[in-house]
């Protein structure tokens, strides 16, 4: 009789890794604000760094279900970590180049920062979805370690606020502490990962060859359609904070500073967080689908009134000021408040699109979270093109980007995720 398995520390493991990949994804925002007053430059610039990190998904994505493939779930994880450590230290290394190089040198390290984690999220979400049983359950697991990515993804921005304050010049060293506490923690997860004895629920791995695994999973509509909404969801998710963060620190068009922009653009993680503890908590109850048709649909309704609301009427909210050590209240405009409830809807789509995407793909899930990976760099693609809009008319007018992005998600839910090529073979 076989003996059950228990997976409770693997399950703690992945969703550790899932935290480092929202810290470290996180910095790449408030960086690309410190960068932008450095160089004295406009959005589009300061968004680069994001870009790079995104971007990677698009070179790693495929070879990292190669990698996941061929050599399992801990020589993958442990291969990632390891290029995370090297990717950050690359980005120290900015603050100690010239001045002509060291934007290149940042955006290097931000590239093979891209490159770590592309390699964990391949390996993270197929072994929660697996280990939590797919279909809900898997859902509930990933909106669980969700959770613990959006908490740690809410310290990041308020951190990096707090560390460069009120400069009117701010520089990357500046920032250099969170960076020191990022290669510690990189270091300090390689060793705990090393010793701990992690599972291979795909150890029974599909005999064909890569270019077969790859035409079956594209043979399914509904996979096609949520590898294009992986690229959109990630695009709407990280777009939605960072343009509100750049806009709220730009003072020439606001006057709240860096320090409680950070604090606004975090609250959005933490919302985030909030909804992904809701989502796990009712993911065996609701579908997927029901899930993310609500949260797009009221999305997009956020977004329209964000745009059409008049910047006048502000708000206070609580900001944390350097000089005294105490918070105090800043107004914003009331803009801000509705943007940053839109992290409630981001917070469970992430979940909703992967489980909807690989259901009934059978021996295609491996490859499929590869391929999925190289859609992610639509988080990098579809700032850029809102910020490039924002350069071009107003921080408010690029949020459309992000209308049009949450009105496809909605099209996915209601159509584009049912299954209609149940006929292929997938054993």
């Amino acid at each position: 009789m076989e003996t059950k398995r228990n997976y409770t520390l693997p399950i703690i493991m992945m969703i550790l890794l899932l935290g480092m990949i929202g810290f470290v994804t996180n910095l790449a925002a408030p960086m690309g604000v410190v960068w932008k007053a450095q160089l004295d430059a406009g959005n589009f610039l300061g968004i680069l760094g994001n870009a790079a990190n995104f971007i990677a998904y698009a070179v790693m994505g495929f070879p990292a279900g190669i990698l996941l493939q061929r050599y399992g779930y801990k020589k993958t994880a442990l291969i990632a970590v390891a290029v995370g450590f090297i990717g950050v230290c690359i980005q120290m290394l900015s603050g100690y180049t010239g001045e002509s190089a060291a934007f290149g040198v940042y955006l290097l390290g931000a590239f093979v920062a891209g490159f770590c984690m592309c390699m964990l999220n391949t390996v993270v979400n197929p072994m929660l979805n697996t280990l939590g049983g797919g279909g809900n359950k898997g859902n509930r697991l990933i909106q669980i370690g969700g959770s613990f990515n959006s908490l740690l993804a809410t310290f990041t921005p308020a951190v990096v606020g707090v560390l460069i304050g009120q400069a009117a010049s701010p520089h990357i060293k500046d920032v250099f502490p969170v960076i020191y506490t990022m290669m510690g923690v990189f270091a300090l997860v390689f060793i705990v990962l090393l010793a701990v004895s992690i599972p291979e629920p795909h150890a029974e791995r599909a005999t064909d060859s890569l270019g077969t695994l790859v035409s079956g999973a594209l043979k399914f509509r509904h996979f096609i359609f949520g590898a294009i909404g992986v690229f959109v969801y990630v695009g709407v998710e990280v777009g939605t904070p960072n343009m509100l963060l750049y806009w709220l620190s730009d003072p020439a068009v606001s006057s709240v500073g860096a320090a409680a922009a950070g604090i606004v653009a975090g609250t959005y993680w933490f919302l985030m967080l909030i909804g992904r503890l809701v989502g796990a908590s009712i993911g065996g109850k609701v579908s997927s689908k029901k899930m993310l048709t609500t949260c797009a649909s009221v999305a997009v309704i956020l977004i329209l009134i964000a745009i059409f609301s008049p910047t006048s009427t502000q708000i206070s909210v609580p900001a944390f000021e350097a000089s005294s050590l105490s918070f105090i209240l800043t107004p914003v405009p009331i803009n801000a408040i509705f943007l940053i409830l839109v992290g409630l809807c981001t917070s469970v789509m992430w979940g909703c699109v992967f489980n909807l995407a690989v259901e009934g793909l059978g021996k295609y899930v491996a490859v499929a979270s590869g391929l999925f990976m190289v859609m992610v760099c639509g988080g990098g693609i579809i700032p850029a093109i809102q910020a490039f809009v924002a350069d071009q008319a107003s921080y408010l007018t690029s949020y459309w980007v992000m209308v049009i992005g949450f009105g496809y998600l909605l099209f996915y839910a209601l159509i584009g995720s049912k299954n209609v090529n149940k006929d292929v073979s997938v054993d």
